[in-house]
């Protein structure tokens, strides 16, 4: 039966999802924000004890909880909430679809998992790991029950800090006669036993134990007698996974078993070095000759959830494609065969006079070539770039710097800088590929047109839109001659060249290119392709430019249809166009509408980001600008200053879209009648843009505007018009120097 208690006049406990040692977790809806939320009710401390302990453990409680509320990861559980009811206390956390690991093995009858399965669940829980303890965190209870599954393919790690408090309270079970607080005796290091003092690798150690169990179906010492169970952690060496499943391959069989070292200094150093292993590990799983389809499968892989086909509302340049990374690596460095890409005679590449590498050597250097995509791929920029580099510079050394390999390797650099905003050194690097392609294959080859490409996307970040034009269109002149208008990386430098058009203000020939593109790309690859739905996405924001909100709404509509069925509701580019629908609907004066679309956007957001994500603060703020339209100020006004101390905290107090909320204060202050606040408001917004983008730029002179109205509303008119004037001249100033 379902309970309808109100925990503290906000959390409506709505039905019973399970019970454990240490409570109940109910699916509650969470009142004041309108979205669902998963409660943990823990056991009420029992009266016997001293009020003394009682308050050491509420203290404990609220410390364990801030921890796990500051944790901000994919792959952790996020905690939205804490505190007491009722003689016990209790957690809000976010409400996960999906089912923990120990349920997914009962629901197969304790069969294994498949390889890949494995190790991409082994590479996620690394990631979540590895980012818990660079927070100085341990989570001390690893097992199956503790790790979820969701039904997108995201790994999610529960109940950080819990289990120590669990161990307090008395909830966990302990080992007759021994005082040794238990976790779960399956899963806990030889130093946990032990009564030890724990540090991350306990973690590593348990991990170890949960990928034996998904990968044979029982955990290494599947014994009964729980002493059993601990002497077998603490004395006896585990056999290997593959004794029990042969088809295992060696790497991941290796890594379980250095996982179980009894010594933790015998172990992987951290969790990020086990996801580099299993990185490498899944990428040497795929043949380097394996087709590429051009239509996406039904379901995607796993690791595309990090990934995006295009712009998201930040409105970002979609780059250029990047080629088959394992096309031609590790290839004889020789005479070239004639090329029939090359438009123009190069140089021939010369005979190299090095010594030929051993091939294991280049096989190692391909692996860790590979990794370094997958870590892109899952949008580790950071770490990618750090494996690039190395494997750039070992390729050099034996290969030669003008060695397609080595370029290749420096490509992924060049990748990597501009997705970590390193633009400048991203557009130093992509010259300085295209200028070694150029001499060793030829101007008009695919690779050498790819990196000229980057190049041209960088100057478009960099805010040089007319030089990335005349890049752009030299190397689509240069595609359309080698490779024909319909092919697939033609049609990708033709919606970069649409979106640098209306970066330059040519509003109608963009929408025009874009319309063309979108048709050539359906015909090519599918009307549901993410290419496809990518430049229909820039097709609705041409149209929302020029005026055409009602044709805008039509086409995001469909590609938010396209992104559902081919990526996941849950994508990030799904939830993009979704804003975008709302965008439309707010200037179609559809604002009821827009805002039970941003309710229900922000609800998914804060599950598959978190309450601090950017992308779920910009959700909030529209949902507050419709709150406004639809004459709700009073809660527009508490939206608006919630969504800017957000952006404040995690952006900073300058950037743009923090201004945009504080601006969005002020006009909530105004239609509220509180000139004054709003006056000091407008100001401070005015002085932010000034001093970050110069008294001439639009937006601060929109801000000065802002500050003026305000002064006329005051009844301080002559201040109004001498601000007025000023402004004028500046924007007069500002024309006449473009």
């Amino acid at each position: 039966m379902a309970d309808t208690r109100l925990i503290h006049g906000r959390y409506r406990l709505l039905d019973l999802i399970g019970r454990g040692g240490m409570g109940e977790v109910w699916r509650a809806r969470d009142e004041s924000l309108g979205r669902r939320v998963a409660v943990k009710l823990l056991k009420p401390l029992a009266p016997s004890r001293e009020e003394s302990f009682t308050r050491v453990l509420r203290e404990r409680f609220r410390r364990e909880a801030r921890v796990a509320a500051a944790l901000q990861h994919r792959g952790v559980t996020v905690v939205h909430d804490f505190g007491e009811y009722d003689g016990g206390l209790y957690l809000v956390m976010e409400l996960l679809d999906g089912r923990n690991l120990s349920q997914l093995l009962d629901g197969n009858k304790r069969q294994p998992l498949p390889v890949p399965e494995l190790v991409d669940i082994a590479e996620q829980v690394s990631g979540a790991l590895a980012y818990t303890h660079q927070q100085g965190i341990v989570h001390r209870d690893l097992k199956p029950a503790n790790i979820m599954l969701l039904t997108d393919g995201t790994v999610k790690i529960c109940d950080f800090g819990i289990a120590r408090l669990g161990a307090d309270i008395g909830f966990t079970a302990r080992l007759t006669g021994t005082g040794v607080a238990m976790g779960t005796p399956h899963y806990m290091s030889p130093e946990q036993i032990a009564g030890e003092e724990v540090d991350h690798r306990s973690d590593l150690y348990s991990l170890g134990c949960v990928l034996y169990e998904l990968s044979t179906g029982a955990p290494p010492f599947d014994l009964d007698d729980a002493w059993a169970v601990l002497v077998g952690h603490r004395d006896t060496q585990p056999r290997p996974p593959s004794e029990h499943r042969a088809e295992l391959p060696g790497f991941f069989d290796r890594a379980v078993l250095d996982l179980l070292a009894k010594s933790p200094d015998q172990r992987p150093r951290d969790a990020r070095e086990l996801g580099l292993r299993m990185a490498a590990g899944r990428a040497a799983l795929r043949p380097l000759t394996a087709p590429v389809p051009l239509a996406p499968p039904t379901r995607l892989p796993s690791w595309t959830r990090g990934m995006t086909t295009g712009h998201k509302a930040t409105r970002a340049l979609a780059p250029a494609a990047r080629p088959d990374p394992t096309a031609g690596l590790t290839g004889e460095w020789t005479t070239a065969p004639a090329d029939p890409h090359r438009l123009a005679p190069g140089p021939e590449p010369r005979v190299s006079a090095r010594p030929a590498p051993a091939p294991e050597v280049l096989a190692a250097l391909n692996s860790r070539h590979n990794a370094g995509l997958s870590l892109g791929r899952l949008g580790r920029w950071a770490q990618a770039g750090e494996v690039h580099r190395a494997v750039a510079a070992e390729r050099a050394h034996l290969l030669g710097p003008g060695h397609p390999d080595t370029l290749a390797s420096r490509y992924e650099v060049g990748f990597t800088l501009s997705r970590t905003g390193r633009a400048a050194d991203a557009l130093r690097e992509f010259g300085e590929v295209a200028d070694g392609r150029a001499r060793s294959l030829g101007p008009g080859h695919p690779d050498t047109l790819d990196a000229r490409q980057e190049m041209a996307y960088v100057l478009g970040r960099l805010g040089r839109p007319f030089e990335a034009h005349q890049v752009y269109a030299a190397v689509l002149a240069a595609r359309e001659g080698v490779q024909g208008r319909d092919h697939p990386d033609t049609l990708r430098c033709r919606h970069n060249l649409a979106f640098n058009l209306g970066r330059l203000g040519r509003l109608e020939d963009s929408c025009r290119m874009a319309q063309e593109v979108a048709a050539a790309r359906a015909r090519v690859l599918g009307a549901g392709h993410p290419d496809t739905l990518v430049t229909q996405y820039e097709v609705a924001y041409a149209l929302g430019q020029l005026g055409r909100w009602v044709e805008a709404l039509a086409v995001y509509r469909e590609v938010a249809a396209g992104r559902a069925a081919a990526l996941g509701g849950d994508h990030p580019d799904a939830l993009a166009a979704r804003y975008e629908i709302g965008i439309s609907l707010g200037r179609l004066g559809r604002s009821s509408e827009a805002l039970v679309l941003y309710r229900d956007l922000v609800e998914d957001r804060l599950r598959t980001g978190g309450p601090d994500d950017p992308e779920t603060l910009r959700a909030r703020h529209g949902l507050g600008v419709n709150l406004g339209r639809l004459g709700r100020w009073e809660e527009a006004l508490q939206e608006a200053r919630e969504v800017c101390a957000a952006r404040e905290r995690v952006l900073g107090p300058d950037h743009p879209d923090t201004l945009i909320s504080r601006r969005e204060v002020a006009v909530g202050l105004g239609w509220l009648g509180r000139w004054p606040e709003a006056l000091d408001v407008y100001r401070r917004v005015a002085a932010s843009r000034e001093r970050v983008l110069g008294a001439g730029h639009p937006a601060t002179l929109a801000s000065r505007n802002d500050e003026a109205h305000c002064l006329e509303q005051l009844g301080r008119g002559p201040e109004a018009g001498e601000l007025y004037q000023r402004v004028a001249a500046l924007r007069r100033r500002s024309a006449g120097q473009h």
